[in-house]
């Protein structure tokens, strides 16, 4: 994986730097020049929609077993920074996020619902945007090569989106068990009672269908949000769109980026794929090359902020790379607890007696500290 992320790397840095010099680097910044004022309303335009995002992901939780609405809110940002400016293919943010958010007090497993419930609904949305916009560009330039290449993306995405649904549910449950009876060292995992407690959480959050439709409805306004990025650049750069024809270039620009998720900051997709939208409403390839290089301004300013916020949270924690490792180390000194109940006394105990860390899916929660509601003493006697 890390070698298919540097290798597409690099072809989106040449592809990106191609599109520049047969653009006019000249041309390329006196448009970007020309955005003036407009490029710090697209990076406040972005600070509002990851806060939103935030918002998103906090309605999910059932009321008083969630975090606030702060902490949602500060580690939205986290996830977004190291999305964007990581190579860890637009989803490891989510997952140090849903450590993080143990941190705090929530339990390990609704930490880990609530993140791949936040994940479905928006990808939901971003699908629905995407489907929207599909239908505005038919009706504005009827068919064409990028309508057919759009849709034909669209029909791949669904059946995908479907399956990522699907593995959430009780089928998916009994697919993991088996694949972990199979193929791992599973008593371990059964004991800890780590994917009971998830697919039970699942079960939970989807249950509160109010709360999901309102988290859906949430991010379809965030996504909506974001096109105020395209309008306000294009506008100041002195190209002027609807706000119709700026939510077509969003939402499908928005489809590129998601489909080379592989690419860090999908360098290359993003500026080819501005440069045929734009083109379509007769603006220039300049300045869609300088509207992109107006949302990777937004891109630092939101993101430079939020990896420096995740190195404050993360002060005084294990390193990542450990975290697994003291996850298996908290397995096995619970284990050691379990044994030592029912042996001789004279009989030894390799696994240390020390009460372990709270744990979350081999995440080190950040405190010895009692069973969570959902991890109660019944999830361990179930597995043995």
């Amino acid at each position: 994986m890390k070698r298919l992320t540097t290798l597409a790397s690099i072809v989106g840095l040449v592809t990106a730097l191609a599109l520049f010099l047969s653009s006019g680097v000249t041309d390329v910044a006196g448009a970007l020049v020309g955005a003036g004022w407009g490029a710090l309303a697209v990076v406040v335009a972005r600070f509002v929609a990851v806060a939103w995002a935030g918002f998103g992901w906090h309605v999910v939780f059932p009321r008083g077993a969630g975090p606030t609405l702060r902490d949602c809110i500060s580690l939205r940002f986290v996830r977004e920074g190291i999305n964007t400016l990581l190579p860890v293919a637009q989803v490891g943010g989510d997952l140090i996020g849903a450590r993080l958010l143990t941190r705090r007090g929530t339990p390990g497993g609704m930490a880990g619902a609530s993140m791949f419930v936040d994940l479905m609904t928006q990808a939901l949305t971003q699908l629905l945007f995407t489907v929207a916009g599909l239908a505005l560009l038919v009706h504005f330039t009827g068919d064409g090569p990028v309508v057919r290449t759009v849709a034909g993306g669209v029909i791949i995405a669904i059946p995908a989106l479907a399956a990522f649904y699907v593995i959430q549910r009780r089928s998916g449950h009994r697919l993991i068990e088996a694949a972990l009876s199979r193929f791992a060292a599973a008593r371990e995992w059964r004991a800890l009672g780590a994917i009971d407690v998830l697919y039970d959480n699942l079960r939970r959050l989807y249950g509160n269908r109010a709360r999901v439709s309102a988290a859906i409805l949430i991010h379809l306004v965030g996504w909506i949000i974001g096109t105020l990025e395209v309008w306000i650049a294009l506008n100041a750069m002195g190209h002027p769109v609807t706000f119709v024809e700026a939510l077509v270039i969003e939402s499908l620009a928005q489809a590129v980026r998601g489909a080379a998720f592989v690419v860090p900051g999908a360098i290359g997709a993003q500026e080819g794929g501005l440069i045929a939208l734009c083109a379509l409403f007769g603006i220039p390839a300049e300045a869609a090359l300088a509207l992109s290089l107006v949302k990777r301004v937004a891109d630092l300013a939101v993101g430079l902020p939020s990896l420096a916020l995740w190195h404050g949270m993360e002060r005084g924690t294990p390193a990542a790379t450990d975290t697994v490792a003291a996850g298996l180390g908290a397995i096995r000194a619970r284990l050691g607890r379990r044994t030592d109940q029912s042996v001789p006394a004279a009989a030894p105990i390799s696994a240390p007696l020390a009460a372990p860390l709270a744990t979350a899916y081999g995440f080190p929660g950040g405190r010895a500290a009692a069973l969570a509601p959902d991890n109660e003493p019944g999830a361990f006697q179930k597995c043995a």
